[in-house]
């Protein structure tokens, strides 16, 4: 079986990315105009990707998809696996192909391995900092339209754990949806009676977290505390839900506040950093002509 990701089609991805690149549906789209102008038809090309700084790697099958989809007959070699550590200077990937293939899915395949080597490159450095095996490091839903399934997955490579993967699959109340209901415990209590097995609760200041036990919260996220304050909250959950519900740390968690808060007996601490602003690893990727 070749890479896949529950509800994230990569051939249509791949289709549009490339799609797009040429600018297809375009008055003079639909062509690569550089490299059929310059390259010869029959032209094969081999090439070497690779590491310029310490990364986590990730993508690299997505990469390899945009080749074979100009390509079907190229060959393709993954010299590391997705989630491996690897030092500057390392080679990731060597393939061989049709020249003018090649060059037209470079910029898509780099573009996507380069921007989820740099997310798991950055959550690894979050899961380092932390250095609490009882801690899970979690996403959160700041992802770039279209890309949360890839950048979710690139969370998971860089040893993070993803959080709700939208909307749909666990309530999250927050001061919006308390302000609007009217209190903690009520909006708990409607998420409750509408069927919702899974509910989040936000919770800023201790006396929030007792009525959102009892109106059944499942999860308590825990904003905006310093640690004394998240240990103060933590003990309490786990004294009135007798251990049963999980805390979670969020806001204000950078890698110089991130060990001690997840030190302060909560369950996870998430991060928003982590998909919405890393930066993207430098990955290359140089060419020889093969005639």
């Amino acid at each position: 079986m070749g890479f896949q990701l529950q509800g994230f089609d990569l051939n249509a991805f791949v289709r549009e990315t490339l799609a797009e690149d040429l600018g297809e549906g375009l008055p003079g789209g639909g062509r690569d105009v550089t490299s059929e102008a310059v390259i010869p038809a029959d032209a094969r090309f081999a090439g070497v990707m690779d590491s310029r700084d310490p990364i986590t790697v990730a993508g690299l099958p997505i990469a390899a998809a945009f080749f074979r989809a100009l390509d079907p007959d190229c060959t393709i070699e993954h010299l590391v696996e997705d989630g491996t550590r690897v030092p500057a200077g390392t080679d990731l990937m060597r393939l061989e192909g049709k020249g003018r293939a090649m060059l037209t899915a470079e910029r898509a395949a780099l573009n996507t391995v380069q921007h989820l080597s740099g997310i798991a490159t950055l959550v690894r450095s979050y899961v380092d900092a932390m250095d609490n095996p009882d801690c899970t490091l979690l996403d959160t839903r700041k992802t770039l339209p279209g890309l949360r399934h890839l950048e979710k997955y690139a969370v998971r490579m860089g040893g993070g754990s993803n959080h709700r993967m939208g909307l749909w699959d666990a309530a999250m109340i927050k001061d919006n949806h308390v302000a609007v209901a009217g209190s903690v415990g009520e909006a708990v209590r409607r998420a409750r009676e509408a069927g919702v097995a899974q509910i989040i609760c936000e919770v800023d200041r201790i006396e929030q977290i007792e009525p959102a036990l009892a109106a059944g919260a499942t999860r308590l996220l825990l904003d905006n505390m310093e640690p004394p304050a998240l240990r103060e909250a933590a003990a309490l959950v786990a004294e009135l839900s007798g251990g049963r519900v999980p805390t979670e740390a969020s806001g204000g968690i950078n890698l110089e506040t991130i060990a001690a808060k997840a030190a302060t007996g909560v369950d996870f601490v998430s991060v928003g950093r982590l998909t919405q602003s890393a930066p993207a690893a430098d990955i290359g990727l140089d060419f020889t002509s093969l005639g």
